[in-house]
């Protein structure tokens, strides 16, 4: 494969992965800034996030994904009708503003999370079959990349789109964004055929089985508990900084440009460049230098909010928190494709991802409550603590998911 098309391959997966993640940001991060405008309470903002449910059953939604086969290139072709799906429900949810009809705003993006969820799984099972393992790191750090973009998009320019354009104008671009990156797609139906027949042909199993057998993979233990421990913790931080920025006395406005733009900025920039970095290092060390710079990171915002060091030092030390935070997220997800094995693109990568979101969206809630009992202070030390012991599981498990990325690269290089 030239290396140009290897670039396109790698801007294709990258900008789906973007237009992918902007709907749902714009919807459950977004709009509630426009709920509450528009007189919705709190506990209606709050119940409106049960439309992320979908992300949760993710491994599900894969099911059919790897077992229904819809001709050759089987998942373009699932990732194309649910793209045509999606762009049908734009139309539906954008015809008219139902800012004040609550039930069918929240069906309809309901409905959407499904089915971004669901293009999800095709679209990275196609990535794993296409790209070669050897550029599969540098995947992991674009789609982290797209999501910190999408974070900025989704939860800023969108609202500002809304605000000057109205409440179609966010839907026509997201539709013509997805439309964009879906076309192509068709020219490649050829190449994931081809990818399909070289796979070694094994009898299929039971569900359960399936599931399995991804975790009796040699080295599958252990990246499971780095991948449900290095993310989460740093995670729960950085949801919690907007609010912990607005009690120590900063102004709304400089909250959301720090945390949102140049945050978000910091993590994609980081995200590229971690992916970067892996080769260089290797993944064993990639692994603990990542975490070790996230450790230090949430020691430095938690010293300067318990000390109350002043404003210079909570915005370094949160923009240190973006930059590990980007990297780390870069390494998990390429290392989710390396762990996917042949004839279970989808329900691997499916799974890897559920138990990924399973994790960040458990240690917030936990990390909510440590903070009504014990302050931001505590709950920071918390954090803190709980990603130097992932750091310490880091050392321990290195060597032996290193191996095993190792004897993947090598048996297909072989």
């Amino acid at each position: 494969m030239t290396k140009s098309r290897l670039v396109g391959l790698q801007l294709l997966f990258g900008w789906m992965n973007l237009v992918l993640a902007v709907p749902s940001i714009y919807l459950m991060l977004g709009m509630p800034l426009v709920m509450r405008q528009h007189g919705w309470s709190g506990a209606e903002i709050g119940l409106f996030q049960l439309a992320a449910l979908p992300a949760i059953f993710k491994f599900l939604l894969a099911v059919p994904v790897q077992r229904v086969r819809l001709g050759r290139g089987h998942f373009v072709h699932w990732l194309l009708s649910l793209c045509a799906l999606l762009l049908a429900l734009y139309w539906l949810i954008g015809r008219h503003s139902l800012i004040g009809d609550r039930m069918t705003l929240f069906a309809l993006t309901f409905a959407i999370s499904i089915a971004a969820t669901w293009a999800d799984i095709p679209l990275n099972a196609l990535a794993v079959q296409c790209l070669p393992r050897s550029e599969q790191l540098r995947a992991g750090s674009i789609r982290s990349a797209a999501l910190f973009v999408g974070a900025i998009v989704g939860g800023g320019v969108m609202i500002l789109v809304q605000a000057r354009m109205g409440w179609q104008a966010p839907f026509w671009m997201m539709g013509g964004g997805l439309l964009i990156g879906a076309l192509p797609f068709l020219l490649l139906r050829a190449q994931a055929a081809l990818a399909e027949q070289a796979e070694p042909r094994e009898a299929p199993t039971g569900l359960i089985a399936d599931w399995a057998g991804f975790f009796h993979q040699p080295g599958a233990q252990q990246w499971t508990l780095l991948l449900l421990t290095s993310f989460p913790f740093i995670g729960a931080a950085w949801l919690y900084l907007k609010p912990l920025l607005l009690d120590m006395g900063m102004q709304l406005e400089r909250v959301a440009f720090i945390v949102g733009i140049v945050g978000g900025t910091t993590g994609a920039l980081f995200s590229l460049l971690g992916g970067q970095m892996v080769p260089i290092l290797g993944i064993a060390r990639a692994i603990v230098w990542y975490l070790l710079a996230a450790l230090a990171a949430l020691a430095a915002l938690t010293l300067s909010v318990w000390a109350e060091l002043g404003t210079i030092w909570l915005i370094a030390s949160a923009t240190g928190v973006a930059a590990s935070m980007g990297a780390i997220s870069a390494l998990m997800f390429g290392l989710t494709m390396f762990f996917t094995r042949n004839q279970r693109n989808a329900s691997d990568y499916a799974l890897q991802t559920t138990m990924f979101t399973v994790a960040r969206l458990a240690v917030p809630i936990a990390a909510g409550v440590l903070l009504d009992y014990m302050g931001y202070a505590g709950m920071l030390l918390t954090m803190t603590l709980a990603v130097l012991l992932s750091a310490a599981l880091a050392l321990r498990v290195r060597g032996k998911v290193e191996r095993l990325a190792l004897s993947i690269l090598d048996g297909e290089r072989a």
